[in-house]
């Protein structure tokens, strides 16, 4: 769910696709903080496919990943390229954690069956496991979700980016076109038969560590990423003259926001949705995203920030929905009485992915880049 970094590259930047990983960053926070008022049934979420924006984060990631790497494997090492993932990703990964520590006793409520008589000694060596972004079994659950990583949760999908790469790196970068539409069409196939038969009939889950969800995981992982990886190398870019940032956008949001099909009596429409959201849409999005071009200033400066913030607002926010989500609990606030407090933590949200962007991600990546690739 990342670009390139700036430090580590000459090619410009996709900004349309900055802005649009942006905008779904901005639905996920969205649909976790609507996600409290739903009762535990996506038949009555609001936004009701925002899960479905980590499959576009994963299309992306691949996408930009064959874009900025694919051609410079004859003067880069595979060492150097996992050097510069791991900056590029893991200084958030620790302060999310970090920051799920520091919040954790601010979200005692009934819907954390686990929390109760928790010690601190167990929330700091929860901290420091999350910040190597190791999985957790569920013993070391200490808020009772099925999280494995239950202070910070969506940093499940940064585990799967970073198996993404690791496949990349050592694998499939060696395969040729044909080779590579083989595995996303075999991919494709799972991605259809997880759609259609999972019990909810959606492509929910992949954060706990059991066989179950590890293969929800995976089958959620290789498609959109190995699609994204295809689509560069192919080429096959949707040239879109004027507003394709915003007609992406507003693709992105009826996506994410469409409401449940088919009801509890055809969960297998709701699969079908979803498995033609992922396998169709999200390559249209990104082919669009990237033909595109931003013309004026103030649409490149939205894009960028929106770029910017986007994986910083993503792997910090949730610990600010798990206080939001035990404030509606404990005083079973409707959607209205909770609408100012939720507009309120949305806001939070990107002022502390802000803070945590401008004081601490930048500074320590640039260091790292400096430290560890400078001259690579």
């Amino acid at each position: 769910m990342n670009m390139q970094n700036s430090y580590l590259t000459s090619k410009p930047h996709y900004e349309i696709l900055d802005g649009l990983r942006g905008v779904a960053a901005a639905m996920v926070v969205a649909f976790h903080l609507l996600e409290a008022h739903s009762g535990g049934n996506h038949l009555n979420q609001i936004i009701n496919h925002g899960y479905l924006a980590v499959d576009f984060f994963f299309m992306l990631s691949g996408f930009v990943i064959g874009y900025a790497y694919d051609d410079r494997w004859n003067r880069m090492s595979t060492g150097t390229f996992f050097k510069r993932r791991l900056i590029r990703l893991q200084p958030m990964v620790i302060m999310g954690s970090i920051v799920g520590a520091a919040l954790f006793w601010f979200q005692d409520a009934p819907c954390y069956p686990a929390m109760e008589g928790v010690s601190a000694g167990a929330v700091l060596l929860v901290m420091l496991l999350g910040c190597t972004l190791l999985p957790l079994p569920l013993k070391w659950d200490v808020r009772g979700w099925m999280e494995m990583h239950p202070l910070n949760g969506p940093a499940w999908s940064l585990y799967y980016e970073y198996i993404g790469n690791i496949l990349y790196a050592l694998f499939i970068r060696k395969f040729s076109k044909t080779a590579l539409t083989v595995l996303v069409g075999i991919a494709a196939c799972f991605t259809v038969h997880r759609c259609l038969t999972a019990p909810a009939g959606d492509i929910v889950g992949g954060w706990a560590l059991n066989w179950e969800q590890q293969y929800v995981g995976l089958v959620r992982l290789m498609y959109p990423f190995f699609g994204g990886l295809l689509l560069s190398r192919l080429g096959w870019l949707i040239r879109t003259r004027k507003n394709a940032f915003g007609w992406c956008s507003l693709m992105i949001i009826a996506v994410l926001s469409a409401p449940r099909i088919g009801g509890e009596d055809g969960y297998w429409m709701n699969g079908l949705y979803e498995a033609f959201c992922i396998i169709c849409i999200f390559p249209v999005i990104v082919s669009m995203g990237a033909g595109g071009r931003i013309t004026g200033k103030r649409s490149a400066a939205v894009c960028k920030f929106l770029g910017d913030i986007s994986y910083p607002v993503y792997i910090t926010h949730y610990p600010l929905v798990y206080i939001y989500t035990a404030w509606a609990f404990n005083r079973q606030a409707t959607l209205a009485e909770g609408l100012p407090y939720m507009l309120l933590t949305f806001v939070g949200a990107f002022a502390l992915a802000y803070a945590c962007l401008k004081c601490y991600d930048l500074p320590v990546r640039k260091w790292l880049t400096e430290r560890f690739l400078k001259k690579k």
